[in-house]
């Protein structure tokens, strides 16, 4: 069957099927047609246009099913005006976790820093021990709520990282609730292996001896049950080191798992040179980007992936958008979903955040949440964009214009997702 949303006040986030990403001024720019329609076939998007393109073989009028000239069913959607665009696509998520840490949250609140609260033994390990003693079974649900709720609030592709295992069963654990998940959603799902994100705590004090468990037993372990498309680590101040970050990328690149990369959220790590080096797809955080580093990103195929969430939540600074932008680098936004420094994976507030905090306009916000994220999780050739013969993954929207996402901070303006 196909399916004809017609009615369409504002139809956004059109772009050449070939373009995979915006960089810099390319960014302030989302095309639209006013007064348009989109057909979906076979799952993808057929054809799109203005009111009068429409063909004659199509008819809008007589119910929510119809028969076309040719004999084919045909569901009719009328959007009643409404907005229709990319669903967000969230590029770094934690949402397979245990519990909650809100003790953490007043800990903050009495003035402790995040450095502070995992030198306490908490942060990362905390979640740690609360997922050691959860089944396989009770994560899912717990996260499978969590999908739920951002496929909700516009989110149709999510890229989810373990790293709250920290031995090779826990790791294995949470990699195959993400499998399980891709199974159980119409969202785009997308696993990464995040085994250092910390040191586990059988291992405080020795931390080669923990680096030469990722590279010996969990990487091998993760490609035998091909459990994950990416591998990340977090190379920062107190955790990994750019050397240390470099031997593992390299392991989980000979086993086919393209790196990922935390860095320098907690100081300038080195980890932008890192990343690059070995082709990153994404560099994360970039909250205390290094000036040395900007430049290392200009002729990278690394994507600059921004969380907002995080400098709000934890009350530190923002990376530094307009810089990038106005040095012609691409940049991309995700949430970082997680129960520590980010509890939240409202897409549309992380948009807000950019333009608010940030600087960023709407138009370059949004770009940085579809086309760009989707660059980000490896999947925008099919994803971020309207374009012929991409995938339907689309949400239509109670919203006037473009800037009212952004404007209407708090409010759910989702109507309905077509996944």
């Amino acid at each position: 069957m196909q399916t004809l949303i017609h009615n369409i006040g504002l139809l956004a986030g059109i772009l050449p099927p070939e373009k995979r990403r915006l960089m810099g001024d390319e960014m302030a720019h989302i095309e639209t047609i006013r007064d348009a329609w989109l057909l979906i076939e076979d799952g993808l998007i057929a054809d799109f246009g203005p009111r009068e393109s429409l063909p004659h073989s199509f008819s809008a009028d007589g119910g929510d099913t119809v028969r076309t000239a040719n004999g084919n069913l045909l569901r009719l959607i009328d959007a009643q005006g409404g907005l229709l665009m990319p669903c967000f696509c969230d590029p770094h998520t934690h949402i397979v976790y245990a519990g909650s840490r809100e003790q953490e949250f007043v800990d903050k609140i009495h003035g402790l820093s995040y450095e502070e609260i995992a030198k306490r033994g908490g942060g990362i390990l905390n979640s740690a021990d609360l997922l050691h003693q959860q089944s396989e079974d009770e994560l899912f649900a717990q996260a499978m709520t969590r999908i739920r709720e951002i496929r909700s609030k516009g989110t149709g592709c999510v890229e989810i990282k373990s790293g709250y295992g920290l031995n090779v069963e826990d790791e294995l654990k949470m990699l195959r609730v993400i499998r399980r998940i891709k199974t159980s959603t119409d969202l785009t799902v997308r696993a990464t292996f995040l085994g250092a994100h910390a040191v586990g705590r059988a291992y405080r004090g020795r931390q080669a001896d923990y680096v030469d468990l990722v590279i010996r037993e969990m990487i091998p372990a993760v490609a035998r049950e091909q459990l994950a498309d990416f591998i990340d680590v977090f190379c920062d101040e107190g955790f990994f080191t750019p050397e240390e970050t470099a031997r593992m990328l390299a392991a989980g690149a000979e086993h086919g798992l393209r790196p990922k990369i935390h860095a320098e959220e907690l100081a300038p790590s080195g980890g932008v040179g890192v990343a690059v080096a070995y082709n990153a797809l994404s560099v994360d955080h970039l909250e205390r980007l290094a000036d040395t580093s900007v430049g290392l990103l200009k002729h990278a195929d690394t994507m600059p992936t921004l969380l907002p969430g995080t400098s709000f939540f934890l009350n530190m600074p923002y990376a530094p958008a307009r810089r990038l932008i106005s040095e012609g680098i691409g940049i991309a936004l995700a949430s970082d979903y997680n129960p520590g420094s980010t509890p939240s994976g409202d897409m549309k507030f992380i948009i807000s955040l950019a333009c608010i905090k940030m600087r960023l306009t709407p138009e370059e916000a949004i770009n940085a949440a579809t086309i760009n994220a989707a660059c980000s999780m490896g999947i925008s050739d099919t994803h971020g964009s309207i374009a012929r013969g991409k995938r339907a993954c689309l949400q239509l929207l109670d919203a006037p214009s473009l800037a009212f996402l952004p404007y209407a901070y708090t409010s759910n303006l989702v109507r309905e997702m077509f996944l």
